[in-house]
Protein backbone atom coordinates (compact mmCIF):
# COMPACT_ATOMS: atom_id res chain seq x y z
CA UNK A 1 0.00 0.00 0.00
CA UNK A 2 1.07 3.54 -0.64
CA UNK A 3 0.56 6.48 1.48
CA UNK A 4 0.83 8.59 -1.51
CA UNK A 5 -2.37 10.66 -2.32
CA UNK A 6 -3.59 11.88 -5.59
CA UNK A 7 -3.32 15.38 -5.58
CA UNK A 8 -6.74 15.87 -6.77
CA UNK A 9 -7.97 13.36 -4.31
CA UNK A 10 -10.49 14.69 -1.03
CA UNK A 11 -8.55 15.10 2.04
CA UNK A 12 -10.60 13.05 4.01
CA UNK A 13 -11.17 10.06 5.12
CA UNK A 14 -11.07 7.03 2.04
CA UNK A 15 -11.81 3.71 4.53
CA UNK A 16 -8.46 2.44 2.84
CA UNK A 17 -4.89 3.02 3.90
CA UNK A 18 -3.62 4.89 1.34
CA UNK A 19 -3.67 5.98 -2.33
CA UNK A 20 -0.94 6.47 -4.48
CA UNK A 21 -0.07 9.49 -6.08
CA UNK A 22 2.34 11.55 -8.65
CA UNK A 23 4.96 12.49 -5.61
CA UNK A 24 4.59 16.66 -5.61
CA UNK A 25 7.52 19.39 -5.85
CA UNK A 26 10.02 20.05 -8.38
CA UNK A 27 13.70 18.87 -8.59
CA UNK A 28 17.28 19.97 -9.35
CA UNK A 29 17.95 17.95 -12.36
CA UNK A 30 21.40 18.05 -10.52
CA UNK A 31 19.74 15.84 -8.08
CA UNK A 32 19.20 12.30 -8.81
CA UNK A 33 16.31 10.27 -7.69
CA UNK A 34 17.17 7.81 -4.66
CA UNK A 35 15.80 4.10 -5.77
CA UNK A 36 12.70 3.29 -5.58
CA UNK A 37 13.58 0.29 -3.24
CA UNK A 38 15.89 0.10 -0.52
CA UNK A 39 17.12 -1.95 2.28
CA UNK A 40 17.17 -2.05 6.06
CA UNK A 41 18.43 -4.75 7.97
CA UNK A 42 19.14 -4.87 11.96
CA UNK A 43 22.81 -5.59 11.91
CA UNK A 44 22.60 -5.14 16.45
CA UNK A 45 21.25 -4.03 19.52
CA UNK A 46 23.48 -1.56 20.85
CA UNK A 47 21.33 -1.50 24.11
CA UNK A 48 18.50 -3.51 25.80
CA UNK A 49 16.23 -2.67 29.18
CA UNK A 50 15.69 1.25 28.47
CA UNK A 51 12.96 3.11 30.29
CA UNK A 52 10.79 5.18 27.87
CA UNK A 53 13.68 6.01 26.01
CA UNK A 54 12.76 9.42 23.41
CA UNK A 55 15.79 11.59 22.91
CA UNK A 56 19.16 9.66 21.54
CA UNK A 57 22.70 11.84 20.80
CA UNK A 58 25.90 10.44 19.95
CA UNK A 59 28.50 11.78 21.26
CA UNK A 60 32.16 12.47 18.87
CA UNK A 61 33.60 9.51 20.68
CA UNK A 62 30.44 6.93 19.70
CA UNK A 63 28.67 6.57 22.91
CA UNK A 64 24.79 7.88 22.78
CA UNK A 65 23.02 9.94 25.53
CA UNK A 66 19.70 8.79 26.12
CA UNK A 67 16.59 10.13 27.98
CA UNK A 68 14.09 8.24 29.74
CA UNK A 69 10.92 10.70 29.50
CA UNK A 70 8.70 9.52 32.73
CA UNK A 71 11.80 9.73 34.90
CA UNK A 72 13.85 12.47 33.22
CA UNK A 73 17.58 10.30 33.94
CA UNK A 74 19.76 10.63 30.84
CA UNK A 75 22.22 7.41 30.41
CA UNK A 76 25.39 6.93 28.54
CA UNK A 77 24.84 4.01 26.54
CA UNK A 78 28.50 2.16 25.67
CA UNK A 79 27.46 0.64 22.28
CA UNK A 80 30.37 -1.94 22.44
CA UNK A 81 29.77 -2.95 26.01
CA UNK A 82 25.81 -2.81 25.48
CA UNK A 83 25.64 -0.98 28.91
CA UNK A 84 23.54 2.36 29.84
CA UNK A 85 25.07 3.97 32.81
CA UNK A 86 23.20 7.14 34.72
CA UNK A 87 24.76 10.12 34.27
CA UNK A 88 22.03 12.22 35.61
CA UNK A 89 18.86 13.49 36.25
CA UNK A 90 17.38 16.94 34.66
CA UNK A 91 15.32 18.40 37.60
CA UNK A 92 11.69 20.11 37.39
CA UNK A 93 10.67 17.29 34.37
CA UNK A 94 6.82 16.56 34.90
CA UNK A 95 5.27 13.66 33.67
CA UNK A 96 2.20 12.92 33.92
CA UNK A 97 0.59 9.27 33.61
CA UNK A 98 -0.56 7.99 30.58
CA UNK A 99 0.30 11.57 28.86
CA UNK A 100 3.11 12.03 26.14
CA UNK A 101 4.71 14.95 28.02
CA UNK A 102 8.23 14.49 29.93
CA UNK A 103 12.00 14.24 29.11
CA UNK A 104 11.58 14.82 25.18
CA UNK A 105 14.27 15.34 22.88
CA UNK A 106 18.54 15.71 23.11
CA UNK A 107 20.66 17.57 21.51
CA UNK A 108 25.07 18.12 21.71
CA UNK A 109 26.30 21.21 20.62
CA UNK A 110 27.68 21.96 17.65
CA UNK A 111 31.02 22.68 19.56
CA UNK A 112 30.92 19.60 21.46
CA UNK A 113 34.34 18.99 21.79
CA UNK A 114 35.19 22.62 23.35
CA UNK A 115 32.30 23.32 25.64
CA UNK A 116 30.55 19.57 26.15
CA UNK A 117 27.14 21.58 26.30
CA UNK A 118 24.02 19.13 26.35
CA UNK A 119 20.39 20.70 25.09
CA UNK A 120 17.36 19.01 26.13
CA UNK A 121 13.56 19.80 25.44
CA UNK A 122 11.46 19.54 28.67
CA UNK A 123 8.01 19.86 30.73
CA UNK A 124 7.66 21.67 33.82
CA UNK A 125 4.43 21.84 35.80
CA UNK A 126 3.99 25.20 33.96
CA UNK A 127 5.60 25.23 30.51
CA UNK A 128 7.55 23.38 28.17
CA UNK A 129 11.58 24.79 28.07
CA UNK A 130 14.94 24.47 26.73
CA UNK A 131 17.78 24.22 28.57
CA UNK A 132 21.48 23.25 28.41
CA UNK A 133 23.60 21.57 30.89
CA UNK A 134 27.69 21.21 31.06
CA UNK A 135 28.27 17.13 30.65
CA UNK A 136 31.39 16.13 32.49
CA UNK A 137 32.11 12.47 32.18
CA UNK A 138 34.91 12.97 34.86
CA UNK A 139 32.86 13.47 38.01
CA UNK A 140 31.08 11.10 40.15
CA UNK A 141 28.79 8.31 38.02
CA UNK A 142 24.83 9.93 38.04
CA UNK A 143 26.56 12.84 38.81
CA UNK A 144 27.84 14.20 35.18
CA UNK A 145 25.35 16.76 34.46
CA UNK A 146 25.59 20.60 35.74
CA UNK A 147 22.49 22.67 36.92
CA UNK A 148 20.05 23.32 33.94
CA UNK A 149 21.09 26.84 32.06
CA UNK A 150 17.28 27.53 30.64
CA UNK A 151 17.28 29.46 27.41
CA UNK A 152 13.68 28.86 26.75
CA UNK A 153 10.44 28.77 28.49
CA UNK A 154 7.01 29.34 28.43
CA UNK A 155 6.29 26.66 25.53
CA UNK A 156 3.21 25.83 26.31
CA UNK A 157 2.59 22.61 27.49
CA UNK A 158 -0.37 19.63 27.94
CA UNK A 159 -1.14 16.18 28.36
CA UNK A 160 -0.75 16.04 25.11
CA UNK A 161 0.77 17.41 21.84
CA UNK A 162 3.87 18.93 23.50
CA UNK A 163 6.41 18.52 20.33
CA UNK A 164 9.61 18.29 21.87
CA UNK A 165 12.62 17.78 18.82
CA UNK A 166 16.24 19.83 19.07
CA UNK A 167 18.28 19.21 16.48
CA UNK A 168 20.74 21.56 15.70
CA UNK A 169 20.65 22.61 11.97
CA UNK A 170 24.00 22.77 9.14
CA UNK A 171 23.35 26.68 10.11
CA UNK A 172 24.39 26.15 13.72
CA UNK A 173 20.85 27.10 14.71
CA UNK A 174 18.89 25.14 17.43
CA UNK A 175 15.61 24.11 15.93
CA UNK A 176 12.69 22.86 18.01
CA UNK A 177 9.72 21.13 17.04
CA UNK A 178 6.50 22.08 19.48
CA UNK A 179 2.95 20.84 19.52
CA UNK A 180 -0.65 22.30 19.75
CA UNK A 181 -1.24 20.59 23.46
CA UNK A 182 -4.47 19.94 22.61
CA UNK A 183 -5.37 23.51 21.61
CA UNK A 184 -5.36 23.64 17.73
CA UNK A 185 -6.17 27.16 17.69
CA UNK A 186 -2.81 28.05 18.98
CA UNK A 187 -1.05 26.73 15.52
CA UNK A 188 -2.27 29.84 13.85
CA UNK A 189 -1.66 32.14 16.84
CA UNK A 190 2.05 33.74 16.05
CA UNK A 191 2.31 35.49 19.62
CA UNK A 192 2.53 31.40 20.99
CA UNK A 193 5.07 29.13 20.42
CA UNK A 194 3.02 25.93 20.33
CA UNK A 195 2.23 24.43 17.33
CA UNK A 196 5.47 25.68 15.90
CA UNK A 197 8.70 24.87 14.85
CA UNK A 198 11.20 27.69 16.27
CA UNK A 199 14.35 28.63 15.56
CA UNK A 200 16.58 30.19 18.14
CA UNK A 201 20.68 30.75 18.37
CA UNK A 202 22.84 28.38 20.74
CA UNK A 203 21.43 30.84 23.60
CA UNK A 204 17.80 30.95 23.04
CA UNK A 205 17.48 34.23 20.96
CA UNK A 206 15.76 34.92 17.85
CA UNK A 207 18.45 35.00 14.71
CA UNK A 208 18.45 37.78 12.99
CA UNK A 209 17.21 36.28 9.49
CA UNK A 210 14.21 34.90 11.00
CA UNK A 211 11.09 35.36 8.51
CA UNK A 212 9.74 37.49 11.23
CA UNK A 213 12.56 39.64 13.01
CA UNK A 214 12.33 39.48 16.95
CA UNK A 215 10.38 36.01 16.63
CA UNK A 216 11.66 32.65 17.42
CA UNK A 217 8.51 31.12 14.78
CA UNK A 218 10.14 29.83 11.64
CA UNK A 219 7.12 27.76 10.65
CA UNK A 220 3.42 27.90 12.03
CA UNK A 221 0.20 25.57 11.52
CA UNK A 222 1.44 22.57 12.73
CA UNK A 223 -0.36 19.90 15.19
CA UNK A 224 2.48 18.21 16.67
CA UNK A 225 6.58 17.97 15.43
CA UNK A 226 8.72 15.30 16.62
CA UNK A 227 10.69 14.95 14.06
CA UNK A 228 13.54 16.86 12.31
CA UNK A 229 16.25 16.07 10.05
CA UNK A 230 18.05 17.82 7.02
CA UNK A 231 18.96 16.34 3.14
CA UNK A 232 22.66 16.83 2.23
CA UNK A 233 21.34 20.16 0.46
CA UNK A 234 20.29 21.51 3.70
CA UNK A 235 16.94 21.58 3.29
CA UNK A 236 14.76 20.90 6.76
CA UNK A 237 11.96 17.88 6.65
CA UNK A 238 9.85 17.11 9.52
CA UNK A 239 7.23 15.05 10.51
CA UNK A 240 4.17 15.49 12.01
CA UNK A 241 0.67 13.82 13.45
CA UNK A 242 -2.42 14.58 12.32
CA UNK A 243 -5.75 13.96 13.57
CA UNK A 244 -7.61 11.36 12.18
CA UNK A 245 -6.86 11.72 8.60
CA UNK A 246 -3.89 12.57 7.60
CA UNK A 247 -0.05 12.55 9.16
CA UNK A 248 2.53 14.54 7.37
CA UNK A 249 6.14 14.46 6.12
CA UNK A 250 6.91 18.49 5.58
CA UNK A 251 9.55 20.25 3.22
CA UNK A 252 9.93 23.17 5.75
CA UNK A 253 10.23 26.45 4.66
CA UNK A 254 10.89 29.99 6.43
CA UNK A 255 7.77 31.64 7.17
CA UNK A 256 5.60 28.51 5.71
CA UNK A 257 2.43 27.97 7.70
CA UNK A 258 1.08 24.07 6.99
CA UNK A 259 -2.48 24.76 7.64
CA UNK A 260 -3.74 23.21 11.27
CA UNK A 261 -6.15 23.43 12.35
CA UNK A 262 -7.55 24.48 8.98
CA UNK A 263 -6.66 21.70 7.08
CA UNK A 264 -5.08 18.41 7.58
CA UNK A 265 -3.22 16.74 4.92
CA UNK A 266 -3.30 17.39 1.17
CA UNK A 267 -5.40 20.67 0.82
CA UNK A 268 -4.12 22.28 -2.13
CA UNK A 269 -5.64 25.11 -0.27
CA UNK A 270 -3.48 28.83 -0.01
CA UNK A 271 -1.81 29.96 1.21
CA UNK A 272 -0.90 26.87 3.71
CA UNK A 273 1.82 24.50 2.26
CA UNK A 274 0.94 20.58 1.34
CA UNK A 275 3.00 17.83 2.99
CA UNK A 276 4.89 16.22 0.64
CA UNK A 277 4.21 12.52 1.34
CA UNK A 278 0.70 11.60 3.93
CA UNK A 279 -0.28 8.80 5.70
CA UNK A 280 -3.02 7.50 7.74
CA UNK A 281 -2.49 7.75 11.07
CA UNK A 282 -3.14 3.97 11.87
CA UNK A 283 0.17 3.09 9.53
CA UNK A 284 2.44 6.22 10.71
CA UNK A 285 1.84 8.22 13.69
CA UNK A 286 5.50 9.44 12.84
CA UNK A 287 7.69 10.43 15.47
CA UNK A 288 11.60 10.83 14.47
CA UNK A 289 12.78 11.49 11.58
CA UNK A 290 16.69 10.86 10.02
CA UNK A 291 18.25 11.68 6.41
CA UNK A 292 20.20 8.77 4.84
CA UNK A 293 21.11 7.01 1.56
CA UNK A 294 19.14 9.53 0.19
CA UNK A 295 16.30 9.11 1.58
CA UNK A 296 13.90 10.22 4.88
CA UNK A 297 13.64 7.46 7.48
CA UNK A 298 10.29 8.27 9.41
CA UNK A 299 10.06 5.97 12.53
CA UNK A 300 6.53 5.06 13.16
CA UNK A 301 4.29 4.83 17.04
CA UNK A 302 1.22 3.75 16.14
CA UNK A 303 2.10 2.03 12.94
CA UNK A 304 5.09 0.03 14.07
CA UNK A 305 7.24 0.34 11.18
CA UNK A 306 10.09 2.06 9.66
CA UNK A 307 9.05 4.00 6.58
CA UNK A 308 12.13 5.14 3.63
CA UNK A 309 10.81 8.24 1.54
CA UNK A 310 13.30 7.88 -1.32
CA UNK A 311 13.75 11.70 -2.08
CA UNK A 312 14.46 13.51 -5.61
CA UNK A 313 15.29 17.06 -5.16
CA UNK A 314 11.91 18.53 -3.20
CA UNK A 315 9.50 16.21 -4.06
CA UNK A 316 9.17 11.91 -2.83
CA UNK A 317 10.95 10.07 -6.12
CA UNK A 318 8.54 6.87 -5.18
CA UNK A 319 5.82 5.43 -3.03
CA UNK A 320 7.37 5.03 0.53
CA UNK A 321 8.39 1.70 1.62
CA UNK A 322 7.90 -0.23 5.10
CA UNK A 323 10.53 -2.16 6.98
CA UNK A 324 9.92 -4.18 10.45
CA UNK A 325 6.22 -3.58 10.35
CA UNK A 326 4.95 -5.30 14.16
CA UNK A 327 8.33 -6.34 14.53
CA UNK A 328 9.85 -4.42 16.92
CA UNK A 329 6.39 -2.61 17.97
CA UNK A 330 6.12 1.01 18.94
CA UNK A 331 9.40 2.84 16.81
CA UNK A 332 10.04 6.49 18.03
CA UNK A 333 13.78 8.16 17.32
CA UNK A 334 16.12 7.59 14.42
CA UNK A 335 19.80 8.60 14.74
CA UNK A 336 21.66 8.31 11.48
CA UNK A 337 25.39 7.56 12.14
CA UNK A 338 26.74 7.71 8.65
CA UNK A 339 25.26 7.50 5.37
CA UNK A 340 24.24 3.93 5.71
CA UNK A 341 23.89 3.32 9.44
CA UNK A 342 21.25 4.16 11.50
CA UNK A 343 20.33 3.39 14.86
CA UNK A 344 16.71 3.30 15.80
CA UNK A 345 15.24 3.00 19.14
CA UNK A 346 11.71 1.33 20.07
CA UNK A 347 8.82 3.10 22.26
CA UNK A 348 7.19 0.31 24.34
CA UNK A 349 7.34 0.61 27.97
CA UNK A 350 5.67 4.65 27.25
CA UNK A 351 2.65 3.42 28.65
CA UNK A 352 0.70 3.10 25.14
CA UNK A 353 2.88 -0.08 24.09
CA UNK A 354 3.21 -3.58 24.30
CA UNK A 355 6.96 -4.64 25.83
CA UNK A 356 8.69 -6.84 24.38
CA UNK A 357 11.17 -8.75 26.32
CA UNK A 358 14.13 -6.66 26.63
CA UNK A 359 12.46 -3.54 25.66
CA UNK A 360 13.15 -1.02 25.16
CA UNK A 361 15.83 -1.10 22.90
CA UNK A 362 18.29 0.82 20.40
CA UNK A 363 19.15 -1.25 17.29
CA UNK A 364 21.89 -1.05 14.70
CA UNK A 365 20.53 -0.50 11.32
CA UNK A 366 22.58 -0.93 7.70
CA UNK A 367 20.60 0.71 5.08
CA UNK A 368 20.79 1.70 1.42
Amino acid sequence: MSPLLSPKASTKASGTASQQAAPSGTASPAESAAPAKGTAKVTGTTVTGLAQPWGVVQLPDGALLVGSRDSGKISRVDPQKHTATQIGVVPGVSHTQGGEAGLLGLAISPDFGSDHLLYAYFTTESDNRIARMLYDPARAQGEQLGAPDTILRGIPMGLDHDGGRIAFGPDGMLYAGTGETGRPQLAQDMSSLAGKILRMTPDGQPPKDNPTPGSLVYSSGHRNVEGLAWDAQGRLWSSEFGQDTWDELNLIKPGGNYGWPVVEGIAHRAPYIDPVVQWHPDVASPSGIAYAAGSIWMAALRGQRLWRIPLQGTRAAAAPQAFFTGTYGRLRTVVAVDDHTLLLSTSNTDGRGKPHPGDDRILQLTVS
